[in-house]
């Protein structure tokens, strides 16, 4: 026999990316540019491709073969947010989500990705992958940031230009962090309702959020009680998979939600939970996707539809529940920012602020542009700085605008690119979740 190749024999074909998408929502859209005044990216850089009609033009220009994936279409595609505006500024009903998500793991699966693109393989792999999605993790590598805060050897660094011999992914994250306090203990397992028991819920805290702002879990959970929940906080939840699957990574993704599944699946077998509930919107986001992101997958599995159903962000389950009336003043002018993965993926727009209309001495001022994203979508202020920065400052300037003395928002990302963005132009204010303005109404302090 010979060892020499069959050159006669036909080649086999590449994996066309986006092949695997239902044709159907690529024609959903007409094209008929109103999503284009949502869109964030296009609003900075008024480029046709860069508005979610180009970019699904693009991706089904390359779907049917007609357009290459090339170096300048990898980087409309890389350039967006998928903060899901679109969807909501859409007349059509068009889901872009499982539009662009989908063909982004694909793009990452077949190795492509553009000239520009700012994420070392490094940084994906060990910072992105291997310590976010894990809040000890993330904990641990805090401590030494938390203990040059204490000393302002951080300030000093800055000062002396020491920062600026980082990796630009790491030097962001320095810019991004917070000032560190002492994390509060871990929550218990079980918290009881205080007066009468009107619900039984549990609670999701994440990764980033649990390393980072677990004082908010703390004040989910104290509102809760105060609003008559049993509070369940199973110890075996991991994250949501947000940062994986929202880079191009599925298969760990999938794995982080059937693990949640399996979890909060493990309390309704002990008896009855009305919701899972989540105060993050990203999060939140992807829990309700669960059901999506199998059937993209190809995969079956009844579980993740079921559980995702029981997910409700923190404020639209209080709307639903109820809530009890706050007593407690609270003397306070703040604005109100639209967190994207609330107000377009999950169209959760009024119930925050007929919560925070309830709370006595609580002046709500209207902010400009108030969800249009403000750059931080997931990991995106680190692996796209320059458009991060440029609507980062852009929504810190309409802040300014309100003067206002606090900010609220309802997702963590938002929380860390708001405050850097205030704290870079000189005027730091507060950044606020619900329901830490909420416990305070309730009569705890702050």
């Amino acid at each position: 026999m010979s060892d020499e190749p069959d050159i006669t024999a036909a080649p086999t074909p590449a994996p066309t990316t986006g092949a695997a998408i239902d044709y159907g929502r690529f024609l959903d859209c007409v094209h008929c540019g109103l999503c284009t005044s949502a869109c964030p990216t296009y609003l900075e850089t008024g480029d046709e491709n860069d508005s979610p009609r180009g970019r699904i033009y693009l991706m089904r220009a390359v779907t049917d073969g007609r357009l290459g994936l090339t170096d300048p279409v990898a980087r409309h595609l890389e350039l967006c947010l998928d903060c899901r505006s679109c969807e909501t500024a859409c007349p059509s009903g068009v889901q872009y989500g499982r539009l662009i998500e989908p063909f982004r793991i694909d793009m990452q699966q077949q190795g492509i990705k553009s000239s520009q693109s700012n994420v070392p393989g490094w940084f994906q792999q060990g910072v992105l992958y291997g310590l976010f999605p894990y809040a000890s993790r993330l904990r641990l590598s805090l401590a030494p940031a938390r203990l040059m805060q204490v000393l302002r050897l951080d300030r000093l660094a800055d000062r002396i230009g020491l920062t600026n011999l980082l990796p630009t992914p790491l030097r962001r994250m320095q810019r991004l962090l917070p000032p560190l306090t002492k994390t509060p203990p871990r929550l218990p397992e079980v918290l009881p309702a205080k007066g009468p028991q009107r619900a039984r819920v549990a609670l999701f805290t994440g990764c980033v959020a649990d390393a980072m702002f677990r004082h908010v879990h703390w004040a989910t959970a104290r509102v809760l009680q105060a609003n008559g929940c049993e509070v369940l906080v199973p110890r075996a939840q991991v994250c949501c998979g947000a940062i994986h699957y929202h880079s191009g990574a599925s298969q760990p993704a999938l794995d982080f939600a059937r693990q949640n599944v399996e979890t909060f699946g493990a309390l309704e077998a002990a008896g009855e939970v009305d919701a899972v509930i989540a105060n993050v919107a990203g999060c939140g986001a992807m829990l309700k996707d669960y059901s999506h992101i199998a059937e993209e997958m190809g995969v079956v599995d009844d579980r993740l539809s079921r559980f995702a159903t029981k997910v409700k962000d923190v404020t639209e389950f209080l709307m639903d529940l109820g809530p009890i009336p706050p007593a407690t003043k609270v003397p306070l002018k703040a604005t109100y920012h639209d967190a994207c993965h609330l107000c377009h993926a999950q169209k959760i727009r009024e119930q925050p602020r007929q919560l925070l209309s309830m709370i006595p001495g609580l002046e709500l001022l209207p902010l400009a542009e108030s969800d249009i994203c403000c750059g931080a979508a997931g990991s995106y202020n680190l692996t796209e700085p320059d458009m991060a920065d440029r609507l980062g400052h852009r929504k810190a300037a309409h802040i300014r605008e309100t003067r206002a003395d606090a900010v609220i928002s309802a997702n963590a990302g938002c929380t860390l690119q708001i405050q850097a963005m205030l704290r870079d132009d000189g005027r730091p204010l507060p950044v606020l979740h619900p329901v830490e303005v909420l416990d305070r109404a309730y009569g705890h302090a702050p």
